[in-house]
């Protein structure tokens, strides 16, 4: 049995790109979201930012708050169905690896802002160089964020009870022979 991955630059996958600035508002509505979270409620704070930040994509439909607002959402491209938890938090790992550091004792806002400035960078430079607008987050997770009113999303999606056996066997691809 072999995993299905996902070759940037198949046709089976392709979807536009969708707007940087879209994707960028976006993700500043969650940080703040977030911030708002560890601001006020107390000692549990940068827990509950760390949890929204990695659990977001799968709150509404593909969306966090932010895209929700912004009229993007991820997708998990194998099946061309919605993001759900799993596949939020292998996307949004990178960036709960910075709010990771600022619980780093003596660093923590030091370790914050250079954890945002070089993980933040290397996400934002690669999502604006691919075609399709993936990240590293987007290539652990086999996702893509779309424009929310992009037709193909529901027209193409596979049906539910085969995304279900597609999740459940470990996204495995039931074709090819066992070894």
């Amino acid at each position: 049995m072999s995993l299905k991955l996902v070759r940037p630059g198949d046709p089976k996958w392709d979807y536009p790109k969708a707007s940087m600035w879209l994707r960028g508002g976006a993700r500043l509505v969650d940080i703040g979201i977030a911030w708002l979270l560890y601001a006020s409620t107390g000692p549990a704070g940068i827990v509950m930012a760390l949890l929204y930040i990695l659990f977001a994509d799968a709150m509404i439909y593909g969306q966090s708050l932010g895209k929700k607002l912004f009229g993007v959402k991820a997708i998990f491209l194998p099946t061309r169905s919605v993001v759900r938890h799993r596949d939020s938090v292998l996307r949004n790992a990178p960036f709960g690896l910075v709010v990771i550091l600022a619980m780093m004792p003596d660093l923590g806002f030091k370790a914050f802002i250079g954890g945002t400035i070089v993980i933040g960078g290397i996400e934002a430079f690669r999502a604006w160089r691919d075609p399709q607008g993936l990240r590293l987050g987007d290539l652990w997770a086999q996702t893509q964020v779309i424009d929310g009113k992009e037709p193909a999303a529901q027209a193409d999606a596979i049906p539910r009870q085969a995304e279900e056996e597609a999740r459940a066997t470990g996204r495995a691809n039931k074709d090819a022979p066992e070894s």
